[in-house]
């Protein structure tokens, strides 16, 4: 008598697992989240025994339990597997670690396959790698590699979507570096349900995720993001990863932004940035000198900002504009930057500066299409407000930046040093700055002034 599969519900959201349905999921409050998934029967495929000794000797491969004290633990740095792409070695922490699973999202023309496909182009040339398309076929990958002038003669390519398949292969060729592109499209014979699914995505995930650990093959994921810009999946897809990274950039921009979202092997919020040309994605490595191609005529509203990406500052161009608004309800609208934060700082303005623009509509823009994560923009977008109210242009040569409290103190940020230096280098004469902030030692070139409050800092712009 066959037996009957066994189902569970799962949220689409956390990766909670349920025996059966509801209509909110309890763990993270989400609803309509939850999408039933068949369990396969619990047996062990022979062919999946084959990857397990592919590479012996990989000293981080998962299966190897063996009890050690914290003290007894080697403590060598982890191999690293360059990429020949600094900005993409940036994002990773140094480059590949063999035995990692990395998922690289974006939204469809931003430049995975692109990227990926001359990263492994050049790491052919030097290690064996494999590339596993799903969605295209071996022809229009070729005639991209060709397009783009790539070195295409080792490089290794397989054209399949069941995941035993590829793993069965992959154990015979032995690639140190592989990439599957992409996980939405990969099934697995024994799930029972569509290429795409909770279930499929979550199991095939697993399933490569266990052969690169096993073998210490360094895998790449490539996957699909929603309509709101996350990673399309359950939620646990991010949690059985070892580093998350997202490729944005807009269509009409030739410019794309690589992030790191979570990396066990490197810092996090690291930012890589790449120009889109005839040739593929080419690196830009002066990132500061991109964003700050300003207009001859500098308009009021417009400052210089330099915010901390990972390991190295980067100077922003901030933008507002501030006019007469003919609503009952001022419009608040942020591109960038957080709105709650927006508001808030408009109310210390108020409060604490004197500036009132409760009646006006305030715009602000970060240009680039950079997003600012931290607080060192407050009193950068506080002084771009007074000035477009004012409509009084600021100095072309003046950077600031600086936390703004709520009692309207100028706090200090990190790596205050650094940001100065990045813009001194760039040829900026002044510097608006937290007071404990101020150098240490003179640059060059430079005037910094330390303010305290934002009462000193409008006083400093000579726009009380």
């Amino acid at each position: 008598m066959a037996k009957k599969s066994k189902t569970a519900f799962v949220c689409n959201e956390c990766g909670a697992d349920y025996t059966k349905w509801a209509g909110q999921c309890n763990a993270c409050g989400a609803w309509n989240s939850l999408s039933e998934v068949r369990l396969g029967p619990a047996h062990t495929d022979s062919r999946a025994a084959n990857f397990t000794d592919a590479q012996a000797g990989y000293a981080g491969a998962a299966g190897q339990g063996k009890v050690q004290k914290l003290s007894e633990i080697d403590l060598s740095e982890l191999p690293r597997i360059p990429t020949n792409a600094s900005e993409l070695d940036r994002v990773l922490g140094g480059g590949l670690v063999p035995g990692s699973v990395v998922l690289i999202g974006g939204h469809p023309g931003a430049g995975k396959s692109t990227v990926l496909l001359q990263t492994l182009c050049h790491l052919s040339q030097k290690l064996p790698a494999l590339y596993v398309t799903g969605e295209e076929s071996l022809q229009q990958v070729a005639m991209r590699a060709k397009r783009l002038g790539l070195p295409a003669d080792h490089l290794q390519m397989l054209s399949e979507t069941n995941v035993e398949q590829i793993c069965l292969t992959a154990g015979e060729v032995k690639p140190k570096v592989m990439v599957v592109d992409s996980i939405q499209v990969m099934h697995m014979a024994e799930v029972q349900s569509a290429p795409g699914s909770v279930a499929q995505v979550r199991e095939s995930a697993a399933y490569l995720t266990r052969f690169a650990k096993q073998t210490g093959t360094a895998l790449i994921l490539v996957g699909h993001v929603t309509k709101d810009g996350t990673l399309a999946g359950p939620k646990v897809l991010e949690h059985i990863i070892d580093c998350s990274i997202m490729l944005e950039g807009t269509h009409d921009s030739r410019f794309r932004t690589l992030r790191a979202h979570k990396n066990r092997f490197g810092a996090v919020n690291e930012l890589g940035v790449f120009a889109m040309t005839e040739q593929g994605l080419k690196e830009v490595s002066n990132p500061s000198a991109i964003f700050l191609q300003r207009a001859d005529e500098i308009a009021a509203g417009s400052v210089v900002t330099s915010v901390w990406e990972g390991t190295r500052p980067l100077l922003v161009e901030l933008q507002a504009l501030v006019d007469d608004s003919s609503l009952g309800n001022p419009r608040r609208v942020a591109v960038g930057l957080d709105q709650n934060r927006l508001n808030m700082l408009l109310a210390v303005l108020h409060r604490h500066g004197g500036v009132l623009v409760g009646d006006q509509d305030v715009f602000i823009n970060v240009v680039g299409g950079v997003k600012v994560m931290e607080t060192s923009a407050d009193l950068t977008l506080l002084m771009a407000v007074v000035s477009s109210f004012r409509n009084r242009t600021l100095d072309r040569d003046l950077m600031i930046f600086g936390e703004v409290g709520l009692a309207g103190e100028i706090r200090p940020v990190p790596s205050g040093q650094e940001r100065l230096r990045e813009a001194a280098k760039h040829g900026f004469r002044k510097a608006i700055v937290p007071a404990a902030n101020r150098l240490k030692t003179d640059i060059e070139g430079l005037q910094v002034i330390p303010v305290k409050s934002l009462s000193e800092a409008l006083n400093a712009l000579d726009m009380a």
